[in-house]
C-alpha cells in the first residue's frame, strides 16, 4: 500500500492557515462555551445543574417556548407573504415591478431593531399614529409584546423568502405547469401540487434564514418585549446583568440556542433529501398580462406590504431632521441632530466604519482563497473547511460573542476590550456570505481559461492571482457587499 505524498505548495499552506484560524476562532470559543455550560458556581465538578435548572424553572424554559413561538410564527407568515409576492411578481405584469424589487431588498438592509424603533415612534404609547388614532376616538393596536415582535420581524424578514423563491420561480420549466393544466388541473391546485413542491428547497432555504435570524436577534425583543423575554435577551441578562452575572448559565443557554438551530437545519435537510427536485429549465414561464380591476387587485396587497416594510426607513430619515427638547417637544426641523452626533458620537461612527472596512478586507481576501479551495482543490480538508466556515451560520451573534469573551479573556491570548475581537467576530460571522457567493460564481467559470494560461507558460499561482481571482471578483464582491452591510448592522455580538 503506497502512501499519498503531501504536496507542500501554496494551497497546502492556505488550507493549513485557514483550518488553524477556524479552529482557533470557532471551535475553541464554542468548546469553551460547552465546557462552561457543565460547571456551576453552586455545584462542584462537572454537572448538568444549569440544564436541569433551565428545564425545571418556569422563568427559564418559558423563554424557549416564547422563542419558538416567535420564530415559528414569523417563519410561517414570512413564508406566506414571501411566496405570494414572489409568485405574483414573476407571473403577472405588476406595475413598477423593478422599483418594488429594489424596495424589498432595501427593506432587508437595515437591522431589525431599526424597524422596532421606527414602529415604536409610530405606534408606541406616545407614537405619531397612536396620537392620531386617539384624536379620532380610536385605540391604536399595541406594538409591544409578542404580537409586536412578530409584526416587525415579518415585515423585515419576508424578503429572504421572496428573494430565494422568486429566483426559483423564474427557473421553473413552463412545460411542467402546462402539462398539469392540460390534464384538467385548476390553477390553484396546480400551484399547490406542482409549482410549490418543485421550488420547495428554495422556500425552505428562505424559511431557515428567517428562523435563524429571529432566533439570533437581540435588539427587537429587547426594545419591544416589555416582559416578553426570549432566549437571546435571557442570555444577555444572565451574562451582563449588574446584579447577578452567571456565565455558566449563559453558556448553557447558548448551547440550547445552537441545538435549536441545528435541529431546524437537520429538519430542512431531511425534508429536501426525501425527493428529487431536478428539472430542465429550457422554457422559462411566461408573464400573464392583466388589465383593469384584476391588475389592481393583484398588485394592491404587494404595494401595501412593501410600503409597510419600507416605512421604518422613511420614519428614521424624517425623524433625523426633527429637533426635540428633553420633554419631547418638537423645536424645529433642521440639521441639529447631525451636528450633535458629529461632535459627540464621531468616535462611535468612525469605529463602526473602520472595523467594518478592516473586516471586509479580510473577508474578501480570505473569501477568494477559500472559494477556490472549495471548488478547485476538493478533498477531506476542503470539506472540513466548508463545514467550519458555515458553522457561524447556525451560531447566533450573542452566542459567538460570549464564546469569544470566555475564550480570549485570559492568557496566552487576551483580546477582550480590543478592536481585534470586534473585527474577528465580524469576519467569522459574515464570511459565509462571501464564500457562498464566490463558490457559486466559480462553479459557473470554465476551468479552461486557467488551463490556457498555464499552457502558455504562466505558473499556476500567478494564473490564480492574475486571471482567476480577477474573474472571481464580481461574484465575490456581491457577497462582500452583503457582508459589509451586515457588519455595520451587527448588534448581537457587538453588544457583548
Amino acid at each position: 500500500m503506497t502512501r499519498r505524498k503531501i504536496k507542500l505548495d501554496f494551497w497546502f499552506f492556505v488550507k493549513a492557515i485557514v483550518l488553524v484560524t477556524l479552529c482557533l476562532f470557532i471551535i475553541y470559543p464554542f468548546y469553551t462555551i460547552l465546557t462552561k455550560s457543565v460547571f456551576s458556581s453552586k455545584v462542584d465538578g462537572i454537572t448538568l445543574y444549569n440544564f436541569e435548572r433551565f428545564f425545571s424553572k418556569k422563568y427559564y424554559y418559558r423563554t424557549l417556548i416564547r422563542s419558538m413561538v416567535i420564530c415559528s410564527s414569523t417563519m410561517v407568515f414570512s413564508c406566506i407573504i414571501g411566496v405570494f409576492i414572489a409568485y405574483v411578481m414573476t407571473r403577472f405584469n405588476v406595475p413598477g415591478k423593478n422599483l418594488l424589487h429594489v424596495l424589498i431588498i432595501l427593506s432587508l438592509m437595515s437591522p431589525p431593531f431599526i424597524g422596532a424603533y421606527s414602529w415604536i415612534l409610530l405606534l408606541g404609547r406616545n407614537g405619531l399614529l397612536a396620537q392620531l388614532f386617539a384624536k379620532i376616538g380610536w385605540t391604536a393596536p399595541t406594538i409591544y409584546g409578542r404580537d409586536g415582535i412578530i409584526f416587525v420581524f415579518v415585515l423585515h424578514l419576508f424578503p429572504y423568502v421572496y428573494l430565494y423563491t422568486s429566483g426559483a420561480m423564474n427557473s421553473i420549466d413552463a412545460s411542467l405547469e402546462e402539462a398539469a393544466e392540460n390534464l384538467g388541473m385548476s390553477k390553484l391546485k396546480r400551484i399547490w401540487t406542482v409549482t410549490l413542491p418543485v421550488i420547495l428547497p428554495s422556500i425552505l432555504a428562505g424559511c431557515v434564514m428567517v428562523f435563524m435570524t429571529c432566533l439570533a436577534d437581540f435588539g427587537t425583543p429587547m426594545l419591544m418585549g416589555e416582559g416578553y423575554v426570549v432566549l437571546p435577551v435571557l442570555v444577555y441578562n444572565e451574562y451582563m446583568s449588574e446584579s447577578a452575572t452567571n456565565p455558566y448559565m449563559a453558556s448553557a443557554l447558548s448551547v440550547i440556542i445552537v441545538s435549536c438551530s441545528l435541529l431546524v437545519l437537520m429538519f430542512q435537510k431531511l425534508v429536501i433529501d426525501k425527493r428529487n427536485y431536478m428539472m430542465s429549465s429550457l422554457r422559462p414561464p411566461q408573464e400573464t398580462e392583466l388589465h383593469g380591476i384584476k391588475r389592481f387587485l393583484v398588485s394592491l396587497p404587494i404595494y401595501i406590504v412593501v410600503f409597510l416594510a419600507f416605512l421604518p426607513q422613511i420614519v428614521v430619515v424624517c425623524q433625523s431632521f426633527v429637533e426635540r427638547s428633553f420633554s419631547g417637544m418638537v423645536k424645529g426641523i433642521n440639521f441639529k441632530n447631525y451636528e450633535f452626533i458629529s461632535k459627540k458620537l464621531a468616535t462611535n461612527i468612525r469605529n463602526t466604519y473602520v472595523f467594518s472596512l478592516v473586516a471586509i478586507v479580510f473577508i474578501i481576501f480570505v473569501g477568494i482563497l477559500v472559494s477556490y479551495v472549495l471548488v478547485r482543490k476538493k478533498g477531506k480538508v476542503a470539506t472540513l473547511i466548508d463545514t467550519l466556515i458555515m458553522f457561524p451560520y447556525v451560531i447566533p451573534g450573542s452566542v459567538l460573542g460570549i464564546g469569544l469573551i470566555i475564550a480570549f479573556n485570559r492568557k496566552p491570548i487576551v483580546l477582550v476590550g480590543t478592536a481585534a475581537i470586534m473585527i474577528i467576530s465580524y469576519v467569522i460571522r459574515k464570511l459565509p456570505y462571501t464564500v457562498r457567493s464566490g463558490t457559486a460564481f466559480l462553479y459557473q467559470m470554465d476551468p479552461f481559461v486557467e488551463e490556457a494560461s498555464i499552457n502558455l507558460g504562466v505558473s499556476p499561482l500567478k494564473t490564480f492571482f492574475t486571471v482567476t481571482a480577477r474573474m472571481m471578483l464580481p461574484g465575490v464582491m456581491s457577497g462582500a457587499v452583503l457582508s459589509w452591510i451586515t457588519c455595520i448592522n451587527e448588534l448581537s455580538s457587538s453588544i457583548m
